[in-house]
């Protein structure tokens, strides 16, 4: 028999949903987690600083987006829906504090509060959901998570076993989600059992991307505002902002306010389509986080000629438009040539300039990310141009 409280904590699938003041709340903890890896990954950029920093970016990102998965299925204000979301706020944000020292005096503190944020979350919904079809499902995720939670715990506790640990805690929790989470006796989740509000979790990715360029432009503006703002470091300055814009516009167009429409034509299957966006905003923001690195780095030193800069200047928004590449094939079924060509195109730059100053780098990379708008705008422009011309020819 099902309990009366999952039936008032459970949102109907077929009603609008709109993103929760407390869901906004809860994304304050990301802003913090984004400036403390950035942090960690400018004090340590070399390829272990950024398989690093790859770790924990991916252990904060599941946090997020478990939880905002869980969150669209439930009424944002039934009060333990609200413990819930404070819970996950609160443990978030002691993993970001831990986030420069995570991999060392602080292992535990982050490794703890992950795997609390999870257990936490099927220690509230099981009880709450006991008699309802959903409760099996979380506790299919509840008990891998646990599991899971070992190697977290064990990494955290043996130093020189803790990346690969680590890793592969990561990979067993990316990969169980997109098979749905299959535990013997249980099954495995059904894709109506993992049905989303397309909508609604679409939005929610529209603005994690937001803080996550949000965090380039908090990030430059502090550096600037301790630069001197000579010159250089306002021409780096009005880079990182022109760069920031370019982000923006290459992913909200032509498929970045589409998403939603697309899970729900598909149905429950949509599901996947979901899961997959899910993964590719996480190198997207991976693609920004880097960016926002190197724009730092420029304006902190316009004139410097820095090996690190460079890589993460060019991989940044590399990763980002890969990305942003697959995730348009995945929603219209097609790919964006110019931004095919200007993968390539970024990687040449960075190749071209790499014994040039900072400046010049970052430069010629806003340039090219500039042309690839440019260029994927003129279809729309050339077809305004053309209803204008229809429009303002005289009838015979």
């Amino acid at each position: 028999m099902t309990n009366g409280l999952a039936n008032r904590l459970l949102q109907r699938r077929e009603n609008p949903r709109r993103t929760s003041f407390l869901e906004l709340f809860f994304d304050l903890a990301f802003i913090f987690a984004l400036t403390r890896l950035s942090r960690a990954l400018l004090d340590d950029l070399g390829v272990g600083g950024g398989f690093r920093t790859l770790i924990l970016l991916a252990a904060l990102w599941w946090v997020w987006f478990v939880t905002a998965w869980s969150a669209d299925w439930f009424d944002p204000r039934a009060p333990l829906i609200v413990v819930l979301l404070l819970w996950v706020m609160f443990g978030g944000l002691l993993m970001a504090a831990a986030v420069p020292t995570a991999f060392d005096s602080h292992a535990l503190v982050f490794a703890v509060a992950y795997v609390a944020i999870h257990l936490g979350r099927g220690a509230l919904l099981l009880p709450a959901l006991r008699g309802h079809r959903l409760q099996v499902r979380s506790a299919r995720v509840a008990i891998w998570f646990a599991i899971s939670g070992v190697l977290w715990i064990v990494g955290a506790i043996v130093a020189p076993a803790r990346e690969i640990l680590w890793a592969l805690a990561l990979l067993l929790e990316y990969a169980l989600a997109r098979l749905r989470w299959p535990f013997p006796w249980l099954g495995r989740s059904t894709w109506p059992e993992l049905q989303v509000n397309g909508e609604h979790l679409s939005e929610r990715y529209q603005q994690i991307f937001i803080i996550a360029l949000g965090e380039l432009i908090l990030i430059a503006g502090i550096t600037y505002s301790g630069s001197g703002m000579d010159r250089e470091s306002t021409v780096a300055f009005a880079l990182a902002f022109v760069t920031a814009v370019a982000l923006a516009r290459l992913y909200l167009v032509p498929a970045g306010t589409r998403l939603g429409a697309a899970v729900v034509a598909a149905g429950p299957p949509g599901s996947k389509l979901a899961l997959m966006a899910g993964y590719l905003h996480l190198v997207m923001i991976a693609g920004v986080l880097a960016t926002s690195v190197a724009m730092e780095m420029t304006i902190d030193d316009p004139g410097g000629r820095d090996n690190g800069q460079l890589a993460v200047g060019v991989i940044g928004p590399a990763l980002f438009l890969t990305a942003r590449i697959l995730l348009a094939a995945a929603v219209d079924s097609g790919l964006p040539w110019a931004r095919l060509v200007g993968v390539p195109a970024i990687i040449v730059a960075g190749l071209v300039t790499w014994q040039f100053p900072q400046l010049v780098s970052s430069a010629v990379v806003a340039g090219v990310l500039l042309l690839i708008v440019v260029v994927d705008a003129m279809p729309v422009l050339w077809q305004a141009a053309g209803r204008s011309d229809a429009a303002g020819r005289p009838a015979r």
